[in-house]
């Protein structure tokens, strides 16, 4: 993703800690590092920060708690979500759909969660830690002043190339979630993890763990962005407009209730325009024979857009908050800063 000569020439800054810029999120620049040390020579304006191998590590376990542990708690609603989406005629609310799935007891409203569990803590993983160095490398390849005036692009260029990573890592358990969970008794796909990955990869091969993964792009990458570049220019707002004095003098439970408050915004957004994506990657897991062609067909942009959507809203906007509150409390019980601000 980030090219060698690249790397080495983000080698050659520092980030220092510029007092007239707004915004700290950005990394400026100053003295020349030693060659080849890209991973130990940025830093970070925001708090003093340093950005080297041992803060992106920590970013990466931050990572792998915020989305493994939430999507796992999630699992009962997005076990709905996903049936409203691929048999839309049986499940046709978020309550009733609940009423239904609960006649099966505890294990019918965990179907999917060792998978879920699995993937999205790669997913965080490679997420939050290629985020941070996402934004270290592309603010060192366009300079101080241009990271800083055009920090929603860096935003986005880092958060878009961590997630094609990242969607990379996910796509094998989501497909064995997706299956798990939109399981039918006449369809007779197994409900056990080892079982389903054994069926998938003894019926499709390989390609049968990956043949969702360009709608995952399709639905992720546009999700992520907006979940990155929404959060960041929200905290901005909030800490601009409203808690005014340094972020440094609040203290860290104002801190992460301004963190969760931002997510939570970001994550509305984030729900608004990932559903047409998302419903047919379901559908694509569902059925071997599928095609994203027969899928818009069959069901039509409105449907694809509208399926599933409030349920997709209560559960992103809620996920979104807490994966950031998640992210952020660990990075300050590691001693970091929290994410965004002045």
């Amino acid at each position: 993703m980030y090219s060698g000569a690249a790397l080495a020439g983000a080698a050659a800054f520092v980030a220092t800690r510029k007092e007239s810029s707004p915004v700290q999120a950005v990394p400026t620049f100053a003295a020349p590092a030693k060659s080849g040390a890209f991973s130990r020579a940025l830093a970070a304006s925001a708090g003093g920060d340093v950005h080297d191998a041992t803060y992106y590590a920590k970013c990466m376990v931050g990572g792998v708690l915020s989305c493994g542990l939430t999507h796992t708690a999630m699992v009962p609603l997005d076990i709905v979500k996903c049936r409203m989406q691929t048999n839309p005629e049986v499940y046709k609310g978020l309550i009733s759909g609940f009423g239904i799935i609960s006649k099966g007891g505890a294990s019918a409203m965990t179907v999917g969660w060792l998978p879920t569990l699995i993937g999205y803590s790669m997913q965080g993983l490679c997420k939050f830690g290629f985020y941070e160095m996402g934004k270290d490398f592309y603010s060192s390849l366009v300079g101080e002043e241009n990271a800083v005036k055009y920090r929603s692009l860096v935003y986005a260029a880092a958060s878009a190339s961590a997630e094609c990573i990242a969607d990379a890592a996910l796509c094998p358990m989501e497909a064995v979630k997706v299956r798990m969970q939109t399981s039918l008794p006449e369809a007779k796909f197994p409900t056990e993890f080892g079982a389903a990955v054994s069926k998938i990869h003894g019926e499709e091969g390989i390609r049968g763990f990956y043949k969702g993964l360009t709608p995952l792009w399709g639905r992720q990458i546009p999700y992520t962005v907006v979940k990155f570049v929404a959060f960041e220019r929200v905290v901005e707002a909030f800490y601009k407009n409203i808690f005014t004095n340094p972020k440094d003098s609040y203290g860290k439970p104002t801190q992460l209730g301004i963190t969760f408050a931002s997510g939570y915004i970001a994550g509305i957004f984030c729900a608004i325009i990932s559903p047409p994506a998302d419903t047919i990657v379901s559908k694509l897991n569902q059925n071997d024979s599928a095609t994203i062609g027969g899928i818009v067909k069959e069901m039509g942009m409105v449907k694809l857009a509208t399926n599933g959507l409030m349920a997709r809203i209560i559960m992103i906007g809620t996920l979104t908050g807490l994966q950031w509150w998640i992210y952020d409390s660990f990075k300050t019980a590691v001693g970091l800063q929290t994410s965004g601000g002045k």
